[in-house]
């Protein structure tokens, strides 16, 4: 009966120190739990006194990216939308179904752009997100922190979403939207020249200046210098290469071999350029010259859209890569081409070209095909070899002053007899 008690005296001993034990833990975790609720409130504290979480960075900035995302689909990109195409169109410079396009193209490209959770398990930003603060800044040549106050999107986000979306269209888009003409392409540039008196004329060709803000200053002369970038062009590297399409045709009485563009006077007196007369002194001279320049304004009239479509050429860059500015230049011009490819009326009757197969002189002669059905390859230009010479005979033909004044004067003569009559 003792040894009885003396056992339940032990448990209960035993239980009084575990509940002791538990009552202590509980005890030591509260004052753990105050610790570290007082350590983070002085870190917070500390943190704000210093405008961030490290030294000299500013505090996040909770821009209710979630709540904006929410906004941004129910005014553009659901059926029953606030804004309508017309609005969307305007402010996105393209048709909805092109943007969705070009969206789905990068976001299959590059997984930058589609929405994902963070490490802490939050959304990100949608795909329309990042595309809109994107075409805000190419559209309307805004600054990251005019489209940080409109998308709600910090400013390393969207300039690392322009750099992206810049690459993406480039890698997509280069091989379709900046491509070289195919010769039913040049029959048709053809067709529209002979019919306004310049046979042979392949397009007009002239610069278009984009100003660099940033530019280092040991870099001004490379980018400022006309001549210079002239004389870097790849416009004629297919014509020393042998490379280009053979264009024949006759103006009068004399036959020629290779097209032309129509420049200004900055261009060089080349083979390849046929130039207005700057002080005409005779009617036939002063007719020329009238015709020449209001030809030439084609190309400046599509420097004119290009920069009024997207802003971000038109003014001064600010972005210091070079490459970054050359990109962005290819993405205006692939996005400019695929806007106007997908707007065309291809319903609408050619003014120029009844049949664009078909002109009275000009004559493309395509490159010649080999037995495997591809065209036949011409072989490399080298520096020391048989090939040298060749190309040294084209670039001395292409800068003959001699073939470039008598082309002048037999176009002088020839859209003199062909409009000289018709009173315009």
């Amino acid at each position: 009966m003792a040894d009885m008690q003396e056992v339940l005296e032990r448990q209960k001993r035993k239980t009084r120190e575990r509940m002791r034990r538990r009552a202590a833990s509980k005890r030591a975790q509260r004052e753990l739990d105050e610790q570290l609720g007082i350590a983070v409130a002085l870190l917070e504290e500390e943190n704000q006194s210093r405008r961030g979480s490290r030294e000299g960075r500013g505090p996040n900035v909770d821009r209710h990216r979630h709540s904006r995302g929410k906004n941004l689909m129910e005014d553009y990109f659901i059926p029953q939308s606030l804004y309508s195409h017309v609005h969307f169109r305007g402010r996105y410079r393209m048709q909805p179904h092109l943007f969705n396009k070009v969206m789905h193209d990068i976001c299959n490209y590059d997984e930058y752009f589609v929405q994902k959770r963070n490490c802490a398990g939050n959304l990100g930003l949608l795909p329309e997100h990042k595309f809109t603060a994107v075409i805000r800044m190419l559209a309307y040549g805004s600054s990251a922190d005019q489209v940080d106050e409109i998308a709600q999107m910090g400013k390393s986000t969207v300039l690392e979403s322009l750099v992206r979306f810049c690459d993406a269209m480039e890698t997509l888009y280069t091989r379709d939207y900046l491509r070289r003409s195919t010769p039913r392409d040049l029959q048709r540039l053809l067709q529209k020249a002979e019919s306004r008196g310049f046979p042979g004329m392949i397009g007009s060709i002239d610069c278009m200046h984009w100003q660099w803000k940033n530019c280092p200053t040991a870099w001004q002369g490379d980018y400022g210098n006309i001549k210079g970038q002239k004389s870097q062009s790849p416009v004629f590297n297919d014509v020393l290469r042998g490379e280009a399409p053979n264009i024949t045709y006759e103006i009068n009485n004399t036959i020629y071999q290779n097209g032309y563009y129509l420049a200004n006077d900055i261009y060089p007196r080349w083979t390849t350029f046929v130039k207005t007369i700057s002080y005409p002194r005779s009617h036939k001279q002063n007719f020329f010259a009238h015709y020449q320049e209001g030809y030439i304004k084609d190309v400046e009239r599509c420097f004119g859209i290009l920069q009024a479509r997207l802003a971000i050429i038109r003014g001064a860059a600010r972005l210091f890569d070079e490459e970054v500015l050359r990109s962005i230049m290819m993405t205006c011009i692939i996005l400019h081409n695929m806007i106007v490819e997908d707007e065309y009326d291809y319903d609408a009757d050619e003014v120029y070209e009844p049949n664009p197969m078909d002109t009275a002189l000009a004559r493309i002669y395509e490159k010649p095909v080999g037995p495997n059905g591809e065209p036949v390859q011409h072989e490399p230009l080298v520096r020391d070899g048989s090939f040298m010479p060749r190309m040294i005979d084209r670039y001395t033909e292409m800068q003959s002053s001699y073939i470039h004044e008598h082309r002048q004067v037999d176009l002088m003569e020839h859209l003199w007899a062909v409009k000289g009559n018709e009173g315009e």
